[in-house]
């Protein structure tokens, strides 16, 4: 069973995600499935025994899942390559625009360097690189001691010191 970082301990990983060419016979267990899976065989996926997870790729919007976000234990945004950051912005509208709770989970070409922003942005969950070492990733949420910016649990910086002088209350 494969490993994944999770409410930032190392911990092993029941999900099977599976591929865009999945075929009519769903294993059983814990399923990742592609938006077009869910979509296309949504029925049969709520009918079958065993959590149901989805994955978006970075160019596919949140809100295609927001209705049905009740039925997921777990959604994973897909980061092909680096360069790509459009996964920062969907982790975010999932949980500041449509309040999703559970687990968010950064998949695909992601290392330490990222950890921390991608926590900012509420994920929870990560499947690193392959050759990535998830007890030295670790590390990787220690690299800054504060957050200047907002972050989907903390306010900025400036509004945290003005609370804490006595200018205001300000949510944490």
């Amino acid at each position: 069973m494969a490993t994944i970082i999770k409410d930032r301990n190392v911990v092993s990983d029941p999900w099977q995600r599976l591929e865009s060419g999945a075929g009519r016979d769903l294993p059983g267990g814990d399923i990742i499935v592609p938006l077009a899976l869910w979509r296309s065989q949504r029925e049969a996926l709520l009918a079958r025994s065993g959590r149901i997870g989805v994955w978006l790729e970075s160019n596919e919007d949140p809100s295609a899942i927001a209705d049905d976000l009740r039925h997921f234990q777990v959604v994973a945004v897909n980061f092909p390559k680096l360069g790509d950051g459009r996964g920062f912005s969907t982790g975010r509208l999932l949980r500041d625009r449509y309040g999703w709770k559970g687990e968010l989970r950064a998949v695909g070409d992601i290392f330490r360097d990222q950890l921390i922003y991608l926590v900012s942005c509420g994920f929870n969950s990560f499947a690193l690189r392959d050759g990535e070492d998830p007890q030295e990733a670790l590390s990787g949420f220690n690299v800054f001691s504060e957050s200047y910016q907002a972050t989907v649990d903390r306010a900025p910086l400036f509004r945290r010191r003005q609370a804490d002088s006595g200018g205001g209350t300000v949510k944490s």
